[in-house]
C-alpha cells in the first residue's frame, strides 16, 4: 500500500499524480507494491481527457441539429440532411463510447 498524491479535475474526475512513500510491504528500492493510497489530494482547475472529448462530441452533435433545423427550411437538401444525421448518430455512438470509457476510470479507483 503505497502512496500517491491524486488529482481532482474540474469535472470530478481523479487522477493518481506523483508516487510519495514506500510502504512497509515493499522493501526493494525504487518498487512499489501495487496497491495505491492516497498521501494528498490536489484540485486541478483543468478539465480530464475523456470529458474534454465529451463535451466536444456533445457540441458536434449540437451543430449538426441546428444545420438541420435550418436546411429543413431549404428546399433541395435532402442529401445534406441525410449526411448531417449519418455524423450525429457516429457521435453518439462514440459519445456513449467516450461515457462509458469514463464511467470504467472512475470505478477503477
Amino acid at each position: 500500500m503505497c502512496f500517491y498524491d491524486q488529482l481532482r479535475q474540474a469535472c470530478a474526475c481523479y487522477k493518481w499524480s506523483h508516487f510519495r512513500q514506500h510502504c512497509s510491504k515493499e522493501y526493494r528500492t525504487g518498487e512499489t507494491c501495487g496497491m495505491k493510497l492516497v498521501m494528498q489530494t490536489y484540485q486541478v482547475p483543468d478539465k480530464c481527457r475523456i470529458c474534454q472529448k465529451i463535451d466536444t462530441k456533445n457540441r458536434a452533435i449540437q451543430k449538426e441539429v441546428e444545420k438541420i433545423k435550418r436546411w429543413r427550411r431549404e428546399p433541395n437538401r435532402g442529401a445534406s440532411i441525410e449526411k448531417a444525421e449519418n455524423d450525429i448518430e457516429r457521435h453518439t455512438y462514440d459519445l456513449q463510447r467516450l461515457e462509458m470509457d469514463r464511467y470504467n476510470k472512475q470505478q477503477e479507483l
